[in-house]
């Protein structure tokens, strides 16, 4: 069983003056997808977005689809189609991609076609001509495109900020983008305990989303505090919940991140990370963030 626990986040505005935050146990999106040499095999039908765009669906998401200038947030991996040679895997690097349909870069474009057909929770397998991508001349920097290459994506949409809610992570002070986190995860903790799960973890995984690491390399002081206050109890949430699904390597995962070690995972050196059983797994946990109880 993971139980919930309180924590006091301070306040941008007040020193003294605490808010108290519940700090749900999260929840995770489905399995991570297969890190073979090549794209997943998909048996779906074919469904033609554009003369250049195909999509196959992996997985069915839910609710409506994002509109123009939505800002979505999502994972995916890009192979080059001809070679099989994969390029980008936000999944590998746990950092999810901002677009913002209508106001995507020109190698997107593609890639946006088959997000705005997509639902919150969709994974779906992409095929994209070269027009849309890359072009005629490719890419011969990061990530390295051959001339004329079309492109195969795996993609999940997280989810999205409608146009009225929606606005570019560069655009926001810091208040703005802390205080957007921070809406997410309450969100999240809600959904958790209505026992919604995988539209709780859409939520946690936007909110770190908005906390990158381009975003906590430039915080000091009280700020870089008031931020972690947040991504760190969503990387908790995420792990409390892969132990509640008996996905203990994924917990462990969460738990080994950078400022989040330190706090859940004092010992985490001399655990080995074949340990699937939940004692072992309580033994190790900081238990003033994350309690985990066997029935």
């Amino acid at each position: 069983m993971v139980e919930l626990e309180e924590q006091r986040v301070p306040s941008p505005d007040r020193d003294g003056d605490d808010e108290i935050v519940a700090e749900g146990a999260s929840v995770v999106h489905g399995e991570l997808p297969q890190d073979d040499s090549g794209p997943p095999k998909v048996s779906s039908a074919v469904e033609v977005l554009h003369e250049k765009v195909t999509k196959q669906i992996i997985k069915e998401g839910h609710g409506q689809k994002p509109s123009k200038y939505s800002t979505c947030f999502l994972h995916y991996r890009a192979w080059t189609e001809s070679t099989q040679h994969k390029f980008e895997d936000t999944w590998h690097e746990q950092q999810p991609l901002e677009l913002i349909l209508g106001k995507e870069k020109n190698e997107k474009t593609g890639l946006a076609i088959g997000i705005s057909s997509m639902k919150s929770g969709e994974r779906a397998l992409l095929n994209v001509g070269w027009e849309l991508g890359y072009g005629k001349e490719g890419n011969f920097s990061f990530p390295n495109v051959p001339p004329k290459a079309d492109i195969v994506y795996e993609v999940e949409l997280i989810g999205f900020d409608e146009t009225k809610e929606g606005k570019a992570r560069s655009d926001m002070t810091v208040e703005e983008r802390i205080g957007a986190a921070d809406r997410r995860k309450m969100n999240g903790n809600d959904l958790f305990k209505e026992d919604k799960l995988k539209e709780a973890m859409q939520q946690y995984e936007m909110a770190i989303a908005y906390m990158g690491d381009d975003f906590m390399f430039q915080l000091f002081g009280k700020y870089r505090d008031l931020a972690l206050a947040v991504k760190n109890p969503c990387h908790l949430n995420m792990a409390a919940c892969f132990i509640k699904l008996k996905r203990y390597e994924e917990a462990i995962a969460q738990c080994d991140l950078k400022d989040v070690a330190a706090r859940c995972w004092p010992r985490r050196r001399t655990m080995s990370k074949r340990c699937f059983d939940v004692a072992r797994l309580e033994r190790n946990l900081d238990r003033r963030m994350l309690l985990v109880k066997t029935s």
